[in-house]
C-alpha cells in the first residue's frame, strides 16, 4: 500500500475516499486516531492509502478532484 494523499482536513479525506470509491478504487485511512496522541489538535495528517497497483490512477483522479490537497500531499 502507498499513501496517495496526506491531510489534516477530515473533509478532504472523506471526499477523496468517495472519489476513489466511485471509480472502484479501494482505500484505507491511516492515522485516524493519531490526534489522540497530540491532544486532539489535528496536527498529525491522516494518510489515505491505496494498493500499489491503483496508486497512479488514484493519484491522477485526486489531482483533478482535490488539487490543493495534492500539492502538499504524499
Amino acid at each position: 500500500m502507498r499513501a496517495v494523499l496526506k491531510s489534516t482536513d477530515p473533509v478532504v479525506i472523506s471526499y477523496a475516499v468517495n472519489v476513489l470509491s466511485q471509480e472502484g478504487i479501494g482505500s484505507v485511512v491511516f492515522d485516524t486516531h493519531a490526534s489522540i496522541m497530540d491532544g486532539s489538535m489535528g496536527f498529525l495528517p491522516r494518510r489515505l492509502m491505496v494498493a500499489d497497483e491503483d496508486f497512479s490512477r488514484a493519484q491522477a483522479l485526486l489531482r483533478d478532484a482535490v488539487p490543493e490537497a495534492m500539492d502538499s500531499g504524499a
